[in-house]
């Protein structure tokens, strides 16, 4: 594999080196430094020219930097002659203004899909989109891998006696059916609802899970509040333990310290964001070896059609 180069952008380089060392590859040298006034200044510091080139950058927080870093290095390596720009985004920020959800308000992921185009990014290789409509808002190849495809093996490994999955809102109802099927579980839904104005929601499980070993399962936990709110309400409901999957560990706010507090057993997520803060309830599982076989088959022109399954 000579014909391609790896970069990473700030965002996580221990991502980019641990997935780099699964192709027995380097990371190339680009410097990003920043002007006096916090403007981002990228220089490649090696020739790329005719060269397959694959950015490892997370938009994650502060997505406006981390994003805007993304552009900037694209537009330096096109600007080198590089022959096909690949953008390995583990984590895709903006994803969740994904269609205009109130009057006036902007679709910022299809704003985000065009500048990344613009700039010259020619496929874009991510990981659970919040919304996965957002693959259509690109002209170019859009592979969105499976975390589930990591977690499905660590929660097989803990041997429970009477797992279920559940679903923490009714949003991530097909997401979590989509893993209960892979495991072969039954599936119980967290459903919140507000009875009238000026009181507080309600939490309603929807199945039984009394003695169960339950595994709630999302794309990403922010704040953490549903997911703490959820784990409560399962353990009064019976639950012998709550396990929380989260592919992207955003963790904003007060998310570790509710964490920490919360009812939940473990809370397991990917390296897809790199942690600001340990949590001894906190697992994470790494997906870098899983994008490292989806750049090998790309750049072989293989197919990756069996890592979604």
């Amino acid at each position: 594999m000579r014909g391609f180069k790896i970069f990473t952008g700030s965002a996580h380089l221990e991502f980019g080196k641990e997935l780099a060392k699964h192709l027995d590859a380097v990371v190339s040298k680009a410097m990003v430094n920043r002007f006096s006034d916090g403007e981002i200044n990228v220089q490649i510091s090696e020739s790329v020219r005719g060269k397959d080139v694959f950015i490892i950058q997370p938009t994650c927080a502060p997505a406006n930097d981390t994003l805007m870093e993304l552009l900037i290095m694209t537009d330096a390596l096109r600007r080198s002659s590089a022959n096909s720009i690949n953008a390995v985004i583990p984590y895709f920020g903006y994803a969740r203004q994904d269609r205009k959800a109130a009057p006036r308000v902007p679709i910022t992921a299809k704003l985000v899909a065009n500048l990344m185009q613009s700039a010259g990014i020619n496929r874009v290789i991510t990981m659970d989109l919040h919304a996965g409509q957002i693959q259509g808002f690109f002209d170019v190849p859009v592979d969105n891998l499976y975390g589930s495809i990591v977690f499905r093996d660590y929660v097989r490994s803990k041997r429970f006696k009477n797992p279920i999955i559940a679903s923490p809102d009714i949003g991530g109802v097909s997401r979590a059916r989509y893993f209960a099927n892979q495991l072969g579980m039954d599936l119980v839904i967290v459903d919140k609802k507000r009875e009238k104005a000026n009181v507080s929601e309600v939490m309603n499980i929807i199945g039984d899970v009394e003695g169960k070993d339950v595994i709630l399962v999302d794309d990403m936990i922010d704040t953490a509040g549903t997911m703490c709110k959820a784990a409560d309400v399962l353990k009064a409901k019976g639950a012998h333990s709550v396990m929380a999957l989260g592919t992207h560990p955003v963790l904003s706010g007060p998310a570790i310290e509710r964490i920490e507090k919360s009812a939940l057993d473990e809370v397991v997520v990917s390296n897809s964001i790199p942690l600001k803060q340990q949590c001894s309830k906190i697992m994470v599982l790494s997906v870098a070896p899983l994008f490292a076989e989806v750049i090998r088959r790309i750049y072989h022109n293989e197919s990756v059609n069996s890592l979604f399954i």
